[in-house]
């Protein structure tokens, strides 16, 4: 069972490095997660607290208290994904694969159309997740620059999502080699809570330099030197939204690799909420449109576009929350028709309401009240659930609203995920620096190139290699392995002729 516990319990009977069973334990946490943590230090502090100083903290309690090795973020990881992401829309746009593409790194809405609707998965992403992402660098690319195997090295990620621990435990995700999961164990934020509680770590107390950005080398090393595993570029705020922003990095390619973006123009229409907006972006003298997506987070808004995909797509709609419509054939987009009758090219789709920041792994509001019942009337031990209780730990903290949680606390850690600062940053940073330093996202996109070619084994190619450089075939398959995933239909254990009626 993954939770804090098994944590624990690995790192006090983790043998000493000298033994030959000693495994090097590493650990990533996920911005949401680190969001979900500066709100909570936030509500009870007079001067916000940003996610650098929470990672810059908790960095030192993992390695000073718990003993991990290594504490990275996420986000790299997520560079890398949307990297990948973008390359496989480019792909499918020319025929290689099915039309809408849908999001894939919310793994209850993946899990919900392997159960439910088989007939979406070939609409969905197959790049990895960034956690996913995450567990190959560490067990294939950074394992190899510290000399050790997959199954030598323990990855724990702290994730803002239960349904997590699941992605992980995936048989698509276990190296059958070294018998070994690329994340092995999955805790969420309250679960990280506790381990703090455990160890009577005050996450609101300083650390030495926390307010020293980590900024990226000026340049990197040589093209024939091994890239430094501590120089990963640190907390990438991709712009857009707090759920990994794939949306609007596919919207920011196809606008970038345009021939003349200026003519292009992008306009949005929220449907229902803020949980489901549709963008647009069309040619300002034509009118023609060139990309049509939506952000569709929550299951509610989750079922409306499984129905709409399906018509617009021509499939017939399996059985589930989202009704069966047989037969359906997709639209035909009549000559000068109206923006509505253009179908979907790519749906950022979440389970939870407000995406990842809402998570069922998050810390819940700091205030706490005489309430032994959750939102739905059943008496939970919240602690054991990895909730944190604030203040008051004999006390669950206050009604919810919803099943996810509080919408004004929500907000509220949507505002600490974007308090940090800007990247890449506006001006030059005024430390003496050359100016002629890159910006994070630059180094990122030139770290991810190195990573790719170390990774694939990639044949020479004229230039420098970046994400989108076309390899040599077995690069390229080998770049399918890494970064690439697959789904399968969970077939119904209902028999229709064994039913009694």
């Amino acid at each position: 069972m993954q939770s804090h516990a098994e944590v624990l319990n690995f790192l006090e009977n983790n043998p000493p490095p000298p033994s030959c069973h000693h495994r090097l334990p590493v650990i990533s946490i996920a911005p949401q997660s680190l969001a979900s943590l500066a709100a909570s230090l936030s509500s009870s502090s007079s001067q916000p607290v940003s996610l650098s100083q929470v990672l810059r903290r908790v960095s030192v309690f993992c390695r000073d208290v718990l003993g991990f090795a290594h504490v990275y973020d996420t986000t790299f990881a997520r560079h890398i994904s949307l990297l990948e992401h973008a390359k496989e829309f480019a792909g499918r746009k020319s025929g290689n694969g099915k039309l809408p593409m849908l999001a894939s790194a919310c793994p209850g809405w993946v899990c919900y159309a392997e159960k439910t609707h088989g007939e979406m998965l070939p609409f969905i992403s197959q790049t990895k997740s960034p956690q996913q992402v995450m567990g190959t660098l560490v067990k294939e690319w950074l394992g190899a620059k510290w000399g050790k195997t997959p199954d030598q090295i323990y990855h724990v990620t702290v994730m803002p999502c239960y349904d997590k621990k699941l992605e992980a435990s995936r048989q698509d995700f276990y190296n059958e080699a070294y018998a070994t999961r690329d994340v092995d164990c999955v805790i969420t934020t309250g679960e990280l809570q506790l381990l703090m509680q455990d160890k009577g770590w005050d996450l609101s107390i300083p650390v030495p330099d926390e307010n020293v950005p980590r900024l990226p080398p000026l340049e990197l090393a040589p093209p024939g030197d091994a890239a430094d595993p501590d120089a990963f570029p640190e907390l990438l705020m991709h712009p857009g939204t707090s759920s990994g922003s794939y949306l609007q990095s596919l919207i920011s390619t196809i606008v970038s690799s345009a021939p003349d973006p200026g003519t292009l123009e992008l306009t949005t229409k929220t449907v229902r909420s803020a949980d489901y907006e549709e963008f647009t972006l069309t040619h300002r003298e034509t009118g023609q449109v060139v990309f049509r997506g939506a952000k569709c987070y929550g299951f509610r808004n989750l079922q409306n576009v499984v129905r709409k995909v399906g018509r617009d797509a021509g499939v017939q709609v399996g059985r589930g929350a989202a009704g069966r419509l047989a037969g359906v054939r997709g639209k035909v987009v009549r000559k000068g028709a109206a923006l509505e009758d253009k179908g979907y090219d790519y749906v950022e789709v979440m389970a939870c309401p407000s995406g990842c920041v809402n998570g069922g792994g998050q810390l819940r509001p700091v205030q706490a009240e005489k309430q032994l019942a959750d939102a739905e009337g059943f008496s939970r031990d919240w602690q054991e659930s990895g909730v944190s209780l604030g203040a008051e730990e004999s006390l669950p903290a206050a009604p919810i609203s919803a099943k996810w949680g509080d919408r004004e606390w929500t907000k509220k850690v949507e505002a600490a995920y974007w308090r940090t600062l800007p990247t890449p940053p506006p001006t030059p940073p005024a430390d003496g620096k050359p100016s002629g330093s890159v910006s994070p996202f630059e180094y990122a996109d030139e770290y991810a190139g190195r990573v790719l070619r170390e990774m694939t084994k990639a044949a020479p190619v004229e230039g420098k290699i970046e994400w989108t450089t076309k390899l040599d075939d077995a690069a390229e398959s080998r770049r399918q392995r890494l970064f690439r995933t697959q789904y399968r239909a969970v077939e119904s254990e209902v028999v229709g002729l064994a039913v009694k009626w």
